[in-house]
C-alpha cells in the first residue's frame, strides 16, 4: 500500500454508535431521553422538590436567571432565544463529510447526478448552498482550511501531503478548540488530515469511537464531525473485472464531461461512481436517524458537505470547478429556527467558501467571533447574519500546489460565473504523472488514447501544456473546456480578475512563491514571516507574472530578472521563460536563437542554488538547446533536502514525459546525497523513470 493511500484509509463503521468511555460519570445510569431537551442546568440540587409547586412564578424566575448566568461568558450577549423555552441556549451542530465529491453527482444539485432522498430531505427542512466552495482540491489542505478558516498558502498549509506541520498563527487556533473552551463536547470520527499543529486540544475525542453520545450529561451541547468514505477515489481503483459488474445507475444513459472519450471504462466509472454516492446517501440517513431517535434532531445543525471536489479525472487535485465545487446543505432544527434568517427549503446563490465554515459554526454556538483570531472567513449563517449580505457574496479563491509526488502551482478566483485560472507552471501538462492517481482505469485508458492519437482536442487539452491563464464564463461552458483569455472581447473581464487574483496573492503573502523547500525554513511562524518577506514575495509573483505580458515586452524582463543576486528571482524569472516557450511558439524560436539569452541560460545551468540551476535546464530541454541531465545529475547531489530533490524529480520527470524527447532518463543514472525512503515519493519518481 502506498504512502499516500495508506494515510487515505478511511473507516467505514457507523461512527455515531459509538461505544462509551468508561469514565466514573459515564457509568451512572441515564434517564430515557424526551423528545426535547430538558432545561439545561435549570434545577439546582439544593431546591426543595415543593419548591416549583409552592412558587412557581418565582421559580420560573430563578431557574431562567441561572440558566443565563451558566452561559453568559460563552455566549454572545445578543445570542437570540430559542423558540421553545425549554431548549438550552446553545445548539449541537453535527458536520456529514462525504469524500472526494463534487456536488455534480447529486441531483439536488446538477441534473445529471443521482436522487439523493436523505440529502432532499435535510434541504427540505434547511437551505441549499448552490454555490460553495472548497478552497483546495485535494483532502489534507481543504481540511486544515475547514479546521482554522485561514488560506493554506497564508499559513503554510497547502502542500499534500504535508512534510512538515506548520505552526498556527498568534491567536489562531482549530476552531473546535473554542467550542471545547466554552462548553461543547466535541468529537471526530474519525480523519482528521490537518498540515498544522495543533496547540490547543480541539476534540474530546477524535478516533473510530468518538460520538457525540459520550458526552458528560444530556445537558451538554455537542459538535460532532464524521467523515464517510464510500465515495473517496479509493472506491475507482478497481480492476479490469469489475467492469463486467452491473451499476444501478445507468450506464448507457449516464452523462459524460466533454473532455471525457466515451468508452465502456468510463461510463461504468462514472456509473459506478453516482452508485457510490447513494451509498452515502444511506450514510446521511443513518446519522439524521440517530439524531431523531435520541430527541436531538430539532436541536442540531445537520451540515452535509463533500470534503473537496472529485473524483473522476480532472476533478480531485485539480483546479477546475469538478475539485473545487461541493455540494452543501444545512438543516435547520426546529428550535433554532431563529438563528437563521431564511426560510426554510430555500437555496441561496451567494458564494460560501471552506474559510467561512469555522466562523459559522462559532456564531451558531454564540461562541464570540473575536475568539477566532485574524481568520479569513465570515460567517454564513448564525445569529446576526444577514442573509441578504451572503446572498450578495460572490467571489472564492482557490489554490493547488504540490500533491504527493506532483509539484505545480496554481491560483484561481471566480466571481459570479466568471473564473480566472493562473498556471504558474503551465508548461506542465495537468496529466502530469501522480502514482496514487493512475490507479484509476479511467486515468490510464485516457493516457494510452492521448497517446495513440484518439482523443478529440477538447479531451486531448488534459495532456498539453496549459497557457499560464485560463479565462472561462460557466453560464456558458461550465465545464471549463474554451479558454476566452485570449479573446479581445473578454480583455477588460481578464484585466480585472487578474488584477484581483494578484492583490489577494500580494495581500495574504503567498508563501508558495518561496518554494516549498524555502517555506520550510519558516513555518515556525509563517504568517509573521509571511509579513516580514512581504515585499520580496509581492516581487516574485511580478516575476512570475512575465509569463502573462506580451513578448516583446516579456524579453527584456526575462533578461533582467534570470541575472538577479536574488536566488528567487532567478528561479522565477527561469519558470515564467519555461511557460512562455511552451505556450507561444514564436518566443521559443526567439529564445533558442537568441545567443545573448542562451550565454545567460548557461551560466544559470551552473548556478550555485540546485533549484535555480534545475530550472535552467528544464528551459534548457523545452528548448531543445542543451542536454539537461547532466544538470539534474548534480544538482541531485547538491540538494539540501529531501524536499529540494523532490522538487527536482519534478522537473526531471517533465523533461523525461516531453513529446519526443531527446533526453531519456532512468533512475540509475541519479545519485542523492541520501537514501531515499523505499516508500516514499522520491522512490515513486524513481520507479516511474524505469517504467517503458
Amino acid at each position: 500500500m502506498s504512502g499516500y493511500e495508506s494515510a487515505e484509509r478511511r473507516f467505514e463503521t457507523d461512527t455515531l454508535g459509538g461505544i462509551r468511555s468508561q469514565s466514573m460519570l459515564e457509568r451512572l445510569p441515564r434517564s430515557r431521553r424526551p423528545q426535547q431537551r430538558r432545561p439545561s442546568r435549570s434545577v439546582p440540587p439544593m431546591f426543595p422538590k415543593v419548591f416549583p409547586k409552592m412558587f412557581p412564578s418565582t421559580f420560573r424566575a430563578i431557574t431562567c436567571s441561572m440558566a443565563i448566568l451558566c452561559v453568559a461568558p460563552v455566549v454572545a450577549q445578543d445570542q437570540p432565544a430559542a423558540t421553545n423555552p425549554n431548549v438550552s441556549a446553545r445548539p449541537n451542530i453535527v458536520w456529514i463529510m462525504s469524500e472526494d465529491n463534487s456536488k455534480h453527482y447529486l441531483k439536488h444539485f446538477d441534473e445529471t447526478g443521482v436522487e439523493t432522498p436523505a440529502i432532499e430531505a435535510m434541504a427540505a427542512h434547511g437551505v441549499t448552498f448552490d454555490r460553495a466552495f472548497s478552497n483546495a482540491p485535494v483532502c489534507s489542505t481543504a481540511r486544515t482550511t475547514l479546521i482554522t478558516g485561514c488560506y493554506g498558502p497564508r499559513i503554510g498549509t497547502q502542500f499534500h501531503r504535508r512534510t512538515e506541520p506548520a505552526t498556527l498563527p498568534q491567536g489562531v487556533e482549530m476552531f473546535p478548540a473554542w467550542l471545547r473552551q466554552s462548553g461543547y463536547y466535541t468529537t471526530n470520527s474519525s480523519k482528521e488530515d490537518y498540515n498544522a499543529k495543533k496547540r490547543m486540544q480541539p476534540w474530546d475525542d477524535s478516533s473510530r469511537k468518538a460520538s457525540w453520545k459520550n458526552r458528560p450529561s444530556d445537558d451538554t451541547p455537542f459538535f460532532h464531525v464524521v467523515t464517510f468514505a464510500d465515495s473517496h477515489e479509493g472506491r475507482l481503483h478497481f480492476d479490469v473485472d469489475a467492469l463486467q459488474k452491473p451499476t444501478k445507475f445507468d450506464q448507457e444513459t449516464v452523462s459524460l464531461q466533454p473532455y471525457f472519450p466515451d468508452t465502456q471504462v468510463f461510463r461504468h466509472t462514472a456509473a459506478f461512481y453516482r452508485d457510490r454516492m447513494s451509498i452515502i446517501d444511506e450514510k446521511v440517513a443513518s446519522v439524521v436517524a440517530q439524531l431523531e431517535q435520541a430527541g436531538e434532531l430539532e436541536n442540531t445543525f445537520v451540515f452535509y458537505f463533500g470534503d473537496h471536489g472529485g473524483v473522476l479525472p480532472r476533478g480531485k487535485g485539480y483546479i477546475y470547478e469538478s475539485g473545487l465545487h461541493v455540494p452543501l446543505v444545512v438543516r435547520i432544527p426546529d428550535n433554532y429556527r431563529r438563528l437563521v434568517d431564511r426560510e426554510i427549503g430555500s437555496r441561496t446563490k451567494g458564494f460560501v467558501s471552506f474559510i467561512d465554515f469555522a466562523p459559522t459554526v462559532l456564531s451558531l454556538a454564540g461562541v464570540p467571533l473575536d475568539k477566532a483570531g485574524p481568520i479569513d472567513g465570515k460567517a454564513f449563517l448564525g445569529q446576526r447574519i444577514d442573509a441578504a449580505e451572503v446572498d450578495s457574496r460572490d467571489t472564492t479563491f482557490g489554490y493547488a500546489d504540490r500533491m504527493d509526488e506532483k509539484y505545480d502551482l496554481v491560483r484561481s478566483i471566480r466571481v459570479g460565473d466568471w473564473k480566472l485560472i493562473r498556471s504558474f507552471e503551465s508548461f506542465q501538462p495537468d496529466a502530469m504523472w501522480a502514482d496514487y492517481r493512475y490507479k484509476m482505469l479511467a486515468y490510464q485508458q485516457w493516457r494510452d488514447r492521448y497517446h495513440t492519437g484518439k482523443l478529440n482536442n477538447v479531451q486531448s487539452q488534459f495532456f498539453k501544456p496549459r497557457p499560464p491563464e485560463l479565462l472561462f464564463n460557466l453560464a456558458d461552458d461550465p465545464h471549463e473546456v474554451n479558454n476566452l483569455a485570449g479573446d479581445p472581447l473578454h480583455g477588460d473581464r481578464l484585466t480585472e480578475l487578474r488584477m484581483k487574483l494578484n492583490a489577494h496573492l500580494k495581500q495574504t503573502n503567498d508563501l508558495g512563491f518561496l518554494t516549498e523547500a524555502g517555506m520550510l525554513k519558516i513555518l515556525d511562524a509563517p504568517v509573521a514571516n509571511g509579513k516580514r518577506l512581504s515585499h520580496e514575495i509581492a516581487s516574485y509573483i511580478d516575476t512570475a507574472n512575465i509569463a502573462v505580458m506580451p513578448w516583446d515586452q516579456a524579453s527584456k524582463a526575462l533578461l533582467s530578472a534570470i541575472n538577479s543576486g536574488d536566488m528567487l528571482q532567478r528561479y522565477w524569472a527561469l519558470v515564467a521563460a519555461s511557460s512562455i516557450a511552451a505556450s507561444n511558439r514564436s518566443a521559443n524560436l526567439d529564445m533558442a536563437a537568441d545567443d545573448t539569452f542562451l550565454k545567460l541560460l548557461r551560466r544559470r545551468t551552473l548556478d550555485p542554488e540546485p533549484l535555480v540551476a534545475s530550472r535552467a535546464a528544464q528551459l534548457a530541454a523545452i528548448l531543445q538547446t542543451e542536454d539537461p541531465r547532466p544538470v539534474f545529475q548534480r544538482t541531485l547531489q547538491l540538494s539540501q533536502s529531501p524536499t529540494e530533490a523532490l522538487q527536482i524529480f519534478n522537473m526531471v520527470r517533465h523533461v523525461h514525459a516531453l513529446p519526443g524527447t531527446p533526453f531519456p532518463m532512468g533512475s540509475k543514472m541519479f545519485q542523492l546525497p541520501f537514501q531515499p525512503d523505499p516508500k516514499g515519493l522520491i522512490q515513486q519518481h524513481l520507479d516511474h523513470l524505469d517504467l517503458p
